[in-house]
């Protein structure tokens, strides 16, 4: 465990974090709630093009426009990965490099050939869209996939995400939207979208703590972590 280990040992170097899909809100509040903690010792970002950190203690690292599976390794200890998409009117935001979905294992991989150990994935999350078993285990064969490349620690947070916008469809799309937004209603609270900061916070509790292992959080229980103190949920998730 990263505090763990600082505290047990204050000579020990602080690890390496490497941020892969700082955009959006949820990637801005991860970077800042992270790269301002003291937990580690640089972090860095994935960037299509060259930009300025904005942040003491950040750098950029440019990845090549191919494929994560022909990029050079590069020297991390700790990843996280978003999926969220840059928000096009900040200039910051284009610059860097989001994942999709689909690029999941072939990053992993990357990752795991960088020296990293523990990796933290958020994916996003489409409430009522997955049975219940699938909400606290693994989702679907990619997940099953990472989880299986020998990494020290997978945390994997899904996070409910909010309707995707209705700009752009028509009137029949636009009254099937409609029509479908009255079940939200149905959706138990537990499973409505929790705020950027909260999740970011959530997440660098979960980090300190975690044991190693494969852990994989519902949204019921990033839900549960915002009606009180972090630190007790994480620890009843993580059986720390």
């Amino acid at each position: 465990m990263l505090h763990a280990a600082s505290r047990g040992n204050p000579s020990a170097p602080r690890p390496r974090l490497l941020v892969a899909g700082a955009t959006g809100v949820l990637g801005n509040e991860v970077l800042r709630r992270l790269a301002g903690s003291s937990l580690f010792s640089f972090t860095q970002v994935l960037a299509r093009e060259p930009i300025t950190a904005g942040l003491r203690g950040v750098g950029v690292t440019l990845v090549p426009p191919e494929e994560p599976a022909a990029w050079p390794p590069g020297a991390a200890d700790v990843a996280v990965v978003l999926f969220e998409p840059a928000r096009l009117f900040y200039d910051r935001e284009r610059a860097l490099w989001t994942p999709r979905p689909e690029q999941l294992v072939p990053l992993a991989r990357w990752l795991r050939a960088s020296g990293v150990r523990t990796l933290a994935v958020v994916l996003p999350h489409a409430p009522g869209r997955l049975p219940d078993a699938l909400k606290r285990g693994l989702a679907n064969l990619d997940e099953h996939a990472v989880a299986g490349l020998g990494f020290e620690r997978v945390l994997l947070l899904r996070s409910a995400r909010k309707p995707d916008p209705v700009a752009g469809l028509g009137r029949p799309q636009r009254f099937a939207h409609w029509m479908l937004s009255v079940f939200k209603y149905m959706i138990p609270s537990s499973e409505q979208p929790v705020r950027a900061c909260r999740v970011a916070d959530f997440l660098a509790v979960a980090l300190q703590l975690a044991p190693p292992g494969t852990h994989v959080a519902a949204p019921e229980v990033l839900w549960e972590a915002t009606q009180g103190p972090l630190e007790p949920v994480a620890r009843r998730w993580l059986g720390a």
